[in-house]
């Protein structure tokens, strides 16, 4: 189980690991070591809750496929197991980002002391520019 927040886990089988070989840093050994790890994630048919899928859709971005299959890649170090524990974290920092809830937006009012005052700038502004215009003098007209 790989444990995301203390309410929620995710069951080892929901997720695939395959490595495969890297560029990058190793020499000789990139040829023959398979180091990389790409980490795949159905989000679709995951046991997350279906609000947490939305948000972990729109959160990864392009990390997610057409099919709704999120791929984390690691590829950064030379061993296969510190690219496994790199790309199980980012995986676990993306579930925990979508498990947060977004606050509701209550809709408020300006206040009667806030309109006011937002009038009277208005009034102040409007004085300040109608004094730059040049003054008309009897002969314009």
């Amino acid at each position: 189980m790989l444990q995301i927040t203390p309410r929620l886990a995710i069951h080892e089988g929901e997720v695939q690991e395959s490595f495969v070989r890297a560029s990058g840093p190793g020499g000789q050994n990139v040829n023959k070591v398979s180091t990389a790890v790409e980490l795949r994630f159905d989000i679709r048919r995951s046991s997350l809750p279906r609000d947490m899928q939305a948000r972990l859709i729109r959160i990864a971005g392009n990390r997610v496929t057409a099919d709704g299959v999120l791929l984390v890649d690691a590829r950064a170090t030379r061993s296969q197991k510190q690219n496994r524990e790199d790309a199980r974290e980012r995986f676990v920092e993306l579930l925990k980002l979508a498990a947060l809830t977004p606050k509701k937006r209550r809709a408020t009012k300006p206040s009667k002391t806030a309109k006011e005052t937002r009038i009277k700038v208005k009034k102040i502004r409007s004085t300040v520019k109608r004094q730059r215009a040049h003054p008309r003098s009897a002969d314009d007209e």
